[in-house]
Parts: C-alpha cells; structure tokens; sequence
C-alpha cells in the first residue's frame, strides 16, 4: 500500500487571490478534500474533479480529522483545509496533537499556512500591527472564561495591539463588554479599535471607532477587532501603530534619544490615566507632573485654566518673555537650552537687597516682598510659585486690588500652612489671568517648574496626538 499524506492548508481570509500558490497546488493533486462546509463551497472552483469532498457543519472539527487520518492510512493524499492561518485558531493544532496522542501510523503530516484573518483585516484598516501585538479569541468552548479574562488582562496592562477573534455569537454576548470594560482600565476611551467583517470577501464592511465608543452590535463570529496600543492613533482612514521611527525628528543623526525616551514614558503614562478628555495642552502639562512625581493622583488635582499652557507656550516661544519665581530651586528646574533658545529672562527676587527692608517695613514674610517688586518691576511675566503660599496669597491680593495682569500664574506651593487656602484664593482671584494650581497639600518647586517645561516643550506634543499624519 502507497504511503499516503495528510496536508493541513490555510484557505486565507477568502477570495482566491489570498490563498498562496502552495495550497492551490496541494488542493489540485489531493484525493480528498475534507473541510467545513461553508469553507468547502468557497473553493468548490478548484477542487478536482476526482476528488472526495467530505464535508460537516461547525464543531464537527475531530470527526473531521479522524476522516481524514482514516484515509491517509489507506495511502490517499488528503488535505484538510482551514480559513485563514490553519495554525492559528485553525485545524493544525488539533491534527498535530491527535497525530501526538492516538495516531501512531507514521503518515507524512505538513501545515502549508496562510494569511489569517487578523493579517488581512489589520491591512484593510492600515498598519495596526507594525509593533508587537497578539490574539485573543473570546470563545470559551474549549477554553475556560477564567483563563481568557487573565490573558485579555495581561494584553491590556502589557500595552500589547490586540486581536480579538469570535467576539460575539448568538449565546455568547456579555463577553465583549468584560474585554471593553477590562481595556478601559488600562487604554484612554479615544485609542482607536478597527472592526472587519469577512475580510477580504465581497460583503466586507470595515468600522473605525475607539475603544470607548465601538458598539457591540457591530461584531459576530464572522468579525474580526483590532484594539490598539497606547501610541496608536488614526490618521484619515488609517489605523497606525507607529514602530518608533518617528518618535523624534533627530533619530537618524543619533541625536534625541533622551526625547524618545521621554515621549515613551509619556505613552505609558497617557494609558494610564483614569479619563481621556482632558484638553490636550493641559493634558501635556499633567503627563509632564505625573512623570516628574510618579504620582496618578496628579490627575485630579492638576487644574488649568482653559488654553493656559497653550497660551504661555505662544508668548514664551515668541522671545523676549519674562518669568519670575519665588525660590531659586524653582528657577534651577527649569530648561535652560529652551530658555537661552527662546531669549527668556526668569527672576527671582528672594535674595534681591531690597526685600528684607521691605518686608519689615510693611509687615509681611520675604516671599510677598519679592513678589511685590517684582509684579512692580516685571507686570508682564509669567509667575511661577513653587514653594511660599504667602507669594500666592500676595499675587492674589494684586490680581484683586490692582490693573495686574500678568502672562499667568502656576500655583503649587507644597506644605500644611496656609497652602490650600493660598491656591482657593488664587482661583478665585484669578478670573481674567491664565493660571495652573496643584489643587491641596502637593505640589512643589520641582512641579512648578516642569509645568513651566511643558509649555515650552508644547510642540513636541504632537508626538502624542491623536490622528496626527506622519
């Protein structure tokens, strides 16, 4: 007896042009052909005319096989055939592990693969994959739900592109919303998911949404998700994942790499935060204080006024600006490059002789004197507190009694004495000046300072938005 042979081939997505010329050929010399039933009838063009066609509805999968086995053991040459990749939730492994556990014969067992599902959708919907990414299938038949809701927790904490196969089907609906709800733990509600229905085949219908906004009623067994990562984003049609060329302009020269690594850290700060609608240039100075302190509860506490890091960052970069500080710890954090680049002069008037004799003849700590010739002295600058509450409370006090307005004020003394009544203060006061308090007890001179860098570094925030082109 002819020794016979059992091929296990990838179909592809659907259409012939995404089946590879291996499987055509393995098809057209086969004796027999067995497969499911829908996946039969879309290759009922080229199945030889010879050949057995041997057919059966879904989880019918082993019966499958064990035909198959069958006639490979009589010496006839039988291709089992499998949408997509038939490695990848496909027929293979379950070949593979009979041909392990029962089947002894010796037959020649190969795998020919194929393009798979999430391949042909992640092209249709633009380069989602193009950084490290992974598949998870929601059905629970063969699979314990417990263990699929550690994977899809791990995916989404590791910041992995997901793939997610046979979402919904007709019994089976609650699991979606478990993946959505365990993602947003993880992911901004803005990051962008693709939805493909039969991919690649004539009643293809592609969604593009996000993850806060897809609606399950899009998804079937015939669906398949991508979910990005934290960098991914949507540029016209397309679902992007950047794969790190473009994360500096200056990469290429090996230059920027502290930037790159800076950006980085930013991204997975940004998928960490707890809500995706914070505008955008108030959301640069946050991620720059969280990453400063490593502290999430910066989130709640960073207040800006509308536009106000924006705003300073056009006056700042135009030349010329001014910034005065309480302390000099406050004046060290800043960038010094930017602030030569930019031609910004900073002041900060604690050691200033004039401020003793101020202070005592009016009756008021150093710090209030220091700011009080300063807003005399510089009316225009910008005015960063980063320690005295008592230099808080006197620019509120002139925001009130006077025609002061200066570019804005940042508002994060640090402390117990007079600090949460000093910010109250200055937000009240503050109605026509652009301010940024650290709401409580944080804040500091490092904070007050990096609030500052993030103004100036606003552009390279573009890094990170969402739907930027590259």
């Amino acid at each position: 007896m002819k020794k016979g042979r059992l091929t296990v081939a990838g179909l592809g997505p659907g259409g012939e042009g995404m089946m590879t010329p291996d499987v055509r050929r393995a098809i057209a010399c086969a004796d027999a052909v067995v497969g499911y039933s829908g996946y039969m009838k879309a290759i009922e063009d080229i199945l030889p005319a010879g050949a057995e066609r041997i057919s059966s509805g879904m989880t019918q999968e082993r019966a499958r096989a064990e035909q198959a086995f069958s006639l490979a053991e009589e010496g006839w040459r039988v291709v089992v055939v499998s949408s997509g990749d038939a490695g990848i939730y496909g027929m293979a492994p379950l070949v593979m592990e009979m041909a392990a556990r029962e089947r002894s014969s010796g037959i020649e067992i190969e795998v020919l693969p194929g393009i798979s599902a999430f391949q042909s959708a992640a092209a249709r919907l633009g380069a989602p994959l193009s950084h490290d990414f992974c598949a998870i299938s929601l059905s629970d038949l063969m699979t314990p739900w417990e263990v699929i809701e550690k994977r899809i927790r791990a995916a989404a904490e590791a910041d992995f592109v997901t793939a997610v196969y046979n979402p919904v089907s007709r019994d089976r609906y609650w699991q979606i919303h478990r993946l959505k709800e365990l993602f947003l733990l993880h992911r901004v509600r803005t990051t962008p998911v693709g939805i493909v229905r039969n991919a690649a085949r004539e009643d293809e219908s592609i969604v593009r949404t996000t993850l806060g906004e897809f609606d399950p009623a899009d998804l079937d067994m015939f669906t398949v998700m991508l979910i990005g990562n934290s960098t991914t984003f949507q540029s016209g049609e397309r679902m992007i994942t950047p794969r790190g060329y473009f994360r500096d302009g200056r990469e290429e020269s090996g230059t920027g790499v502290g930037q790159s690594i800076m950006i980085e850290s930013f991204c997975t700060i940004a998928g960490m935060l707890g809500k995706d609608d914070h505008p955008f240039d108030t959301r640069w100075a946050m991620l720059h204080a969280i990453h400063t302190t490593a502290d999430f509860g910066f989130e709640d506490i960073f207040y800006a006024s509308p536009g106000a890091i924006a705003g300073w960052h056009r006056k700042l970069t135009a030349g010329g600006a001014e910034i005065v500080t309480d302390v000099t710890m406050v004046r060290s954090g800043l960038r010094k490059a930017a602030l030569e680049r930019h031609g910004i002069s900073v002041f900060c008037y604690l050691s200033d002789p004039r401020v003793p004799e101020t202070a005592e003849k009016l009756g008021i700590t150093r710090s209030q004197a220091g700011i009080r010739l300063a807003a005399e002295e510089h009316p225009d600058a910008l005015f960063v507190v980063g320690n005295a509450p008592t230099a808080l409370i006197e620019l509120s006090d002139l925001l009130r009694g006077s025609a002061f307005a200066p570019m804005g004020i940042v508002g994060a003394p640090v402390g117990f004495v007079n600090v949460v009544e000093s910010k109250l203060r200055l937000k009240a006061a503050a109605s026509k000046t652009p301010i940024v308090v650290i709401e409580g007890r944080k804040g500091g001179s490092t904070v007050a300072a990096t609030i500052v860098n993030a103004a100036l570094s606003l552009d390279d925030a573009e890094a990170m938005r969402p739907g930027r082109d590259v």
